[in-house]
């Protein structure tokens, strides 16, 4: 007898059964809320620490920006919980079909195989929406604690994590479709994840390329996020990735398609993905929703150097692995990027420690060429690096607005975290894991 419901929602209601008796989901939901509260506990008690000296004064508050100190630590556990956990839960659903030979009877009704992967998508990511909830949960206390919230920055951690959550997802779901066994899948899927992480090693190490290519990882593109930055070729070339890899394991899950064919589509969907990718690299636009600003020059300095037309080009001096080059990349560089676009920057160096070019002639030197006219620095501050820009294009520097962020210093332990990570959370998982199996039995 024919089901009244329409394909794709019979088909949803399928997978999400398959879902709610998955092992691998319930145990991520057990062990997801102690991580979380593991990482919130002790982000709440280092910010108390930090707050009872009761430093607001300049220099400090910086320290006091919930983004920095609570946010980011707490959903690191998301994170974690996406690299090492939801891997297993998508390769269940998506490989269920196919070791239990559902998968031929599915693939005989006349629905398309994208809409199947979609479904499964779908699900997954309801799926990991439930296993966040700890991660609420932590929200909730810190505001119930008096801390402060400002939405912006904690919407773009959340984007963030749920942006690298599909990634895994498509990833799984395409190592799934393209090995015969799930444990197969979950090595590869491994594996893709332990290469990102050697190309930032590398990255770290030699620059050049190798740093450019990490920035679209997904441990830097959740780092981003977790800053309150949000870049748009990031998002574009993420959701490319996302979509590149769902269309790949729909393919692969054509059992009754000629491998040859297979294959002859899966280069041509690899070569269509590594253009779409490399097309958003062109991308500039990127947004800053930390209420501190900390990816941004003050205003008044960002609007003088949106008057800058000319195409500015520095040259500096400095190892990968020399401590100025990181404090000159993240405190000014980064930064000026995002206001000039024509910005050019090229390391120099003939080792990558740097160690013992220390007596070179121009090592440590930062040169900047504006429309020809050149100047030398060999400082790494921010301040130092906009004087310098100011000076080549003969603009005098802004006067400071004033507007210096105080930060949001809360002294308060982490009252009930380890009673609800610890104990509710779990309670609740089992709880609602005995209920479903009794209910289905």
């Amino acid at each position: 007898m024919r089901s009244r419901k329409p394909p794709f929602a019979w088909l949803i209601e399928k997978e999400w059964r398959e879902l709610m008796t998955s092992r691998a989901w319930w145990v991520m939901l057990v062990l997801i809320g102690p991580l979380v509260g593991v990482s919130f506990i002790s982000a709440v008690r280092t910010y108390a620490e930090l707050s009872g000296y009761g430093g607001t004064s300049d220099g400090v508050g910086v320290a006091f920006s919930p983004l920095v100190g609570i946010w980011a630590p707490t959903f690191s556990a998301c994170e974690l919980a996406a690299a090492f956990l939801l891997p297993f839960v998508a390769i269940r659903v998506v490989a269920g079909d196919r070791q239990s030979g559902a998968m031929k009877l599915e693939l005989q009704q006349p629905m398309p195989v994208f809409l199947r992967v979609a479904a499964k998508a779908l699900v997954l990511m309801a799926g990991w929406i439930i296993a966040s909830a700890p991660a609420v949960a932590a929200v909730v206390l810190w505001r119930s604690y008096g801390g402060s919230i400002y939405p912006p920055e904690l919407a773009s951690v959340v984007a963030g994590h749920v942006l690298n959550a599909a990634l895994t997802i498509a990833l799984a779901a395409a190592a799934a479709s393209l090995t015969d066994h799930p444990s197969t899948a979950a090595i590869v899927t491994l594996s893709v994840t332990v290469g990102t992480w050697i190309v930032n090693f590398i990255a770290a190490v030699h620059g050049g390329v190798w740093e450019q290519a990490a920035g679209y990882t997904p441990t830097a593109m959740v780092a981003e996020f977790q800053h309150g930055l949000v870049r748009l070729d990031v998002v574009l070339a993420a959701s490319t990735l996302v979509l590149s890899g769902l269309v790949l394991s729909a393919i692969w899950m054509r059992i009754g398609v000629a491998v040859r064919r297979r294959v002859y589509e899966s280069i041509g969907l690899g070569a269509l993905a590594a253009a779409a990718i490399v097309a958003c690299t062109f991308v500039t636009a990127s947004r800053d929703f930390s209420e501190n600003r900390m990816n941004s020059f003050p205003k008044p300095d960002q609007a003088l150097l949106q008057r800058i037309h000319e195409p500015l080009r520095i040259e500096a001096h400095l190892a990968a692995e020399d401590p100025r080059r990181a404090d000159l990349e993240r405190q000014a560089l980064s930064k000026l990027r995002r206001v000039l676009p024509k910005v050019q920057v090229q390391y120099v160096a003939n080792t990558t420690t740097g160690l013992f070019e220390q007596t070179a002639q121009h090592y440590g030197e930062v040169w900047f060429d504006l429309g020809g006219r050149r100047a030398m620095s060999r400082s790494t501050t921010a301040e130092s690096v906009l004087e310098t820009i100011y000076s080549l294009a003969g603009l005098a520097p802004p006067e400071e607005d004033g507007a210096i962020f105080r930060g949001h210093p809360l002294a308060v332990p982490p009252k009930r975290a380890a009673a609800v990570f610890y104990g509710i959370w779990p309670a609740l998982v089992v709880a609602g894991g005995v209920f479903l199996r009794r209910r289905h039995a």
